[in-house]
């Protein structure tokens, strides 16, 4: 599937849920916190199952917080990687 279509998907189960009705952005931004705590547990016990997991958690919940906010989260990519993409730089201990 294309990211423009799951995230259709993820915003019609959002819709279904009542999230996008009801849940505040600093909610949704709790949920996105411990989502990447996932991420951080999987990292510390190489644990790629888990992360994969926590990784898709993550984007859902970045996903329901743009559209609680009325953005559009593929326009919001598209925004960050237009900062970057003329970046020069270096990696310093692992970090560019």
């Amino acid at each position: 599937m294309t990211f423009e279509e799951l995230d259709y998907k993820v915003i019609g189960w959002a819709a279904e849920k009542g999230i996008l009705a009801k849940a505040t952005p600093q909610a949704q931004f709790v949920k996105f916190a411990e989502e990447a705590g996932e991420i951080a547990a999987a990292l510390a016990r190489d644990d790629l199952d888990l992360l994969e997991d926590g990784i898709g958690d993550t984007i859902v919940t970045l996903i329901i917080l743009s559209r609680i906010k009325g953005l559009d989260p593929v326009r919001c990519l598209e925004r960050a990687y237009n900062e970057i993409a003329g970046r020069t730089g270096k990696m310093v201990d692992g970090v560019f």
